[in-house]
């Protein structure tokens, strides 16, 4: 493939995706409760911003259609996801609604929290900004979960993970 070289305008947005798809991020569910129920939302804009305080942030596009019940919590927690729950990431990007699918238990905050995750950041909102399409989310770490383990990445719309050292 040979080299491309533009101005991100309206008409580069499919060419400016693929840009951006370089980009290997790590696989993160947020989940909240909306008090008709937990809601999950499947992201890979998540990253630490403060150590002291513990801040993190995640962007949440303001055409999604779980953009009212994300703008609206106030406690939720981040899931990152392992490398071997890429149907359970797949199957919240396409239906925040349905838990069937995951072991899940309630904190005493009423934040879903997934069973078997990589690491669980529990936060409660510290402050959102409006960036373009997109709303960014900072959150104050409350508590956090981590165990071994590889994680869920995605780059050029393709999931994957990391090999092995030899």
């Amino acid at each position: 493939m040979t080299e491309k070289n533009f101005t991100p305008t309206p008409d580069q947005v499919s060419s400016y995706r693929e840009a951006l798809g370089c980009f290997g991020t790590g696989v993160t569910v947020i989940t909240t409760d909306t008090g008709n129920g937990p809601r999950a939302i499947t992201v890979n804009s998540f990253s630490s911003v403060s150590l002291d305080p513990p801040l993190v942030l995640w962007c949440l596009a303001k055409d999604s259609h779980r953009f009212n019940s994300f703008n609206a919590c106030q406690h939720y927690s981040i899931h990152v996801m392992a490398e071997d729950q890429q149907e359970q990431a797949l199957q919240f990007a396409r239906d925040g609604l349905d838990f069937s699918h995951m072991d899940w238990a309630l904190d005493h905050k009423k934040r879903p929290q997934l069973a078997e995750c990589l690491a669980r950041f529990d936060c409660k909102l510290h402050a959102k900004h409006e960036a373009g399409d997109h709303l960014i989310i900072i959150g104050e770490v409350e508590r956090v979960m981590y165990r071994k383990g590889k994680g869920l990445i995605f780059k050029r719309g393709q999931f994957g993970g990391f090999a092995d050292q030899i």
